[in-house]
C-alpha cells in the first residue's frame, strides 16, 4: 500500500527540511524569476515595463545589478544599481542610527522621611547629576516601624525634592504609597541627545584647556632652559688687544 505511515513521516520530515529561515534578501539579476518587470533606472528615472530579459541586458551594459524593490507590485519593480555599494550604505546608516539611539534609563534614589539636611543635600546631587544626564529618577520613600503612620513626611519630602530639582526635571509620576514606600518619579527637562551633547563639548572644552595648559608649561620650561643654558655659558676674558684704542696707529 503506497503512502503508509512511514511514508507521511518521510513527507513531514522532508516538509520540515525544506522549511528554514526565510531570506529577507531581495533577489537580484538572475535570481529573479518573472516573465517582465517595471524597470526604474539607475538615477530613478522610470524606463518601463519591459521583459526580464531586456532588463538584464542592460544591467550587464551599465555593469550594474538588477534588483527586485517591490516584488508584491504587478509587475514586480526592479531597479538598476550597483547592490554591493547599496549594502554597504545601509549598514552604515544603520551603524549611525544605532550609534545615535538613546536608551531611556531609570536611575533610583531611596531616602528615609527623617533623613539628615547633610545626606540630603548628598543625595538630591546625585538625582541633579542623573536628570542632568537626561535619565529618569525613581524617588523612594522608606518608611520603618511607626514611621508608616506618618505619610505626610515622605509627601512632603518628595515635594520638596521636586521643588529643589525643578531646573532639571520634573514629576512625570506623581508620589504614591506602594506598601511601606512612597515612590514618584522624575522625569529630565531636556532630552537625553542633547545632554549627550552638552557633556561631550564639555570633554572636549576640558581636553583643551588641558592641552592648552600643557603647551604653555612646555613653553615656560624651554624658556627657562634657554636662560639657564645662556647664563652658564663662560664670559669671554679680556685680552690686552682688547683694552687698546682701535684710533692709535701703531
Amino acid at each position: 500500500m503506497r503512502g503508509g505511515p512511514s511514508s507521511c513521516a518521510a513527507g513531514r520530515q522532508t516538509n520540515t527540511s525544506l522549511g528554514g529561515h526565510i531570506s529577507t534578501e531581495p533577489r537580484i539579476n538572475d535570481r529573479i524569476h518573472v516573465n517582465e518587470v517595471r524597470l526604474v533606472g539607475p538615477a530613478g528615472e522610470q524606463v518601463g515595463i519591459v521583459r526580464i530579459e531586456d532588463a538584464l541586458r542592460l544591467a550587464r551594459e551599465a555593469d550594474l545589478d538588477l534588483v527586485e524593490v517591490a516584488p508584491m507590485a504587478r509587475p514586480p519593480v526592479a531597479k538598476l544599481m550597483d547592490y554591493g555599494k547599496f549594502k554597504y550604505e545601509a549598514a552604515q546608516k544603520a551603524r549611525e542610527s544605532r550609534r545615535n539611539q538613546t536608551n531611556t534609563v531609570i536611575k533610583e534614589m531611596k531616602l528615609r522621611p527623617k533623613i539628615d539636611s547633610h545626606d540630603y543635600e548628598t543625595k538630591k546631587g546625585h538625582v541633579v547629576r542623573f536628570l542632568k544626564a537626561g535619565d529618569k529618577v525613581k524617588i523612594t520613600i522608606m518608611f520603618r516601624g511607626r514611621e508608616q503612620s506618618r505619610p505626610e513626611l515622605g509627601f512632603n519630602l518628595l515635594k520638596k525634592l521636586a521643588d529643589d530639582v525643578a531646573e532639571d526635571g520634573f514629576i512625570e509620576s506623581a508620589p504614591k504609597q506602594d506598601g511601606r514606600n512612597m515612590l514618584m518619579v522624575l522625569s529630565p527637562t531636556r532630552k537625553k541627545t542633547e545632554a549627550k551633547v552638552e557633556v561631550e563639548a564639555a570633554k572636549a572644552a576640558k581636553a583643551a584647556t588641558r592641552a592648552a595648559a600643557a603647551e604653555a608649561e612646555r613653553q615656560q620650561e624651554a624658556e627657562l632652559r634657554a636662560a639657564a643654558a645662556a647664563a652658564a655659558q663662560p664670559k669671554k676674558k679680556r685680552g690686552p688687544a682688547d683694552n687698546m684704542d682701535p684710533d692709535i696707529d701703531l
